[in-house]
């Protein structure tokens, strides 16, 4: 009654084609049996809609054909990529903002292993939708511990330290400079004060972080996005990266697009996806940057994402691009800049 191996089985995505995937395990002598159970189409899956929506067992392509099951013996399954741990930190209060909301703190693989390595930091937001489905605003999650995970293990991205924070009932407030006519706004200066007053004397007092700012970064998307190149237009003496997933940049009429920072030594990132994702209003922040004499691939870098649109599940399969132009090796590129 136990499962000995599992994994998911790649289909051609034609007819008439045929495809064979392995699925490793250690089996003892006795018998066995193969299950196949249902799938998604991932032909016709679009952003956001379910495996009901692509038609279930009815739907088009899916019910493949069985054509031979094959045992034989084979070399040693991949080592299991080593995993990170999360730690939560409840009620850590904020005396800038008066209120408080948890940290989700993400350690490398190997900080057990090594009690003197100090690590570079990450600081980003909505720290509830970072690390799980069940937490996450609209039950998905940007799986930044997995792509760490995975980057880390395939030597493509230096071992960091990745502090979630919460966001708040007062979200839009605390991510927005003063002040948009529809939203309002404008505890920005506030939110960031807690982040470098607060939150980073404390997460440097308690875990082996490398301190000082070529090594401590700051990312978040949407308003999350806008508030963290605000931070690291305002705060340059603490972070030397910061980046923007799909940034609300029409906030406040386009303000921040007319005021781009000046030239700084602060990486910036910046993207949007081609799907209803603020590409317009990107793009011309993108053009401000290189009017104030950044340099792509130097000092900023902008991706487009080719269908992305405005949630997590784009978010998710593109974070891998400012990890890795942040903290890669030299083993790991992030691609081209724009």
């Amino acid at each position: 009654g136990k499962v000995a191996a599992e994994g998911v089985v790649q289909l051609p995505h034609a007819l008439g084609e045929a495809w064979s995937t392995p699925l490793y395990a250690d089996l003892k002598a006795s018998a066995y049996s193969y299950e196949l159970d249902d799938f998604y189409n991932m032909s016709y899956l679009q952003s956001n809609s379910s495996y009901a929506d692509t038609g279930g067992t009815s739907g088009q392509w899916n019910a493949p054909t069985v054509h031979a099951i094959r045992t034989q013996p084979t070399a040693a399954a991949p080592a299991p990529i080593k995993r990170g741990t999360l730690q939560i930190i409840d009620s850590f209060k904020s005396p800038q903002l008066g209120n408080e909301r948890k940290l989700r703190i993400y350690l490398p693989p190997g900080y057990e292993e090594d009690g003197r390595k100090r690590y570079p930091v990450l600081y980003m937001h909505d720290g509830q939708n970072l690390f799980d489905a069940k937490t996450a605003s609209y039950g998905v999650e940007w799986n930044i511990d997995e792509v760490a995970d995975r980057m880390i293990a395939e030597g493509s991205m230096q071992e960091v330290i990745v502090v979630g924070i919460d966001n708040t009932a007062d979200r839009i407030a605390e991510y927005t400079p003063c002040c948009d006519p529809k939203y309002g706004g404008g505890k920005l200066n506030d939110y960031a004060k807690f982040i470098v007053k607060t939150v980073k004397p404390w997460v440097d007092g308690h875990y082996r972080t490398l301190k000082d700012r070529s090594h401590t970064a700051i990312m978040g998307s949407s308003l999350g996005g806008i508030a963290s190149v605000y931070i690291g237009q305002h705060y340059p003496q603490v972070f030397s990266m910061a980046g923007g997933v799909s940034s609300s940049f029409w906030w406040n009429e386009s303000n921040m697009v007319r005021n781009a920072p000046r030239l700084l030594p602060v990486k910036f990132y910046i993207d949007a996806g081609t799907a209803m994702d603020g590409l317009e209003a990107t793009d011309a922040f993108r053009k401000a940057m290189l009017r104030r004499g950044y340099r792509p691939g130097k000092d900023f870098y902008f991706y487009k994402d080719e269908g992305g649109i405005h949630n997590e599940q784009s978010w998710a399969s593109r974070v891998h691009v400012p990890l890795g132009w942040f903290f890669g090796t030299r083993r790991g590129s992030a691609g081209k800049a724009d």
